[in-house]
């Protein structure tokens, strides 16, 4: 029984240090999605309303395009110059570009190109392989530790 108890404990401690690390190590999506997305820089929120239209609103909470239509979650998979390529998967989604087709995210949406330039934003542009994919709205440093850039 006094096994059973230390067992089921180590498992409680486990989940809940995974969780205060952001998710790290298999945590499982769920369990941490709440906390993720406090801690995220990573998410913006644009205009998703097709091809025909030029509005490219970009923000950093949920609301309107200019356009009018609804703003749609969507969190960066890499930043190429001043443009942001992001996945427009379910809220909370985590995945990166997949390796195979590098068109679309692991989870199979196809990657949407947002152009930051004149949004306000600040992001990190430290090129090659670096995949820091920081947005904010104020300056700030990378998670590699570059400085943020601002694109008028």
């Amino acid at each position: 029984m006094k096994s059973t108890m230390l067992l089921l404990l180590g498992c409680l401690l486990v989940l809940t240090g995974c969780c205060a690390m952001g998710g790290g190590g298999g945590c499982g999506k769920k369990c941490c999605a709440s906390k993720q997305a406090d801690a995220r820089n990573d998410v913006i929120y644009v205009c998703n309303c097709g091809p025909s239209c030029k509005c490219n609103t970009v923000s950093m909470a949920p609301g309107n395009c200019k356009c009018g239509s609804p703003l749609k979650w969507g969190h960066v998979v890499k930043v190429e110059g001043d443009e942001a390529l992001l996945c427009m998967c379910k809220e909370g989604c985590t995945c990166a570009i997949d390796p195979k087709d590098s068109t679309k995210c692991g989870c199979g949406e196809p990657i949407k190109r947002v152009s930051l330039k004149g949004t306000g934003l600040y992001f990190c542009n430290c090129g090659g392989s670096c995949l820091c994919n920081t947005v904010m709205d104020k300056p700030g440093s990378c998670k590699c530790g570059m400085a943020l850039k601002k694109t008028d």
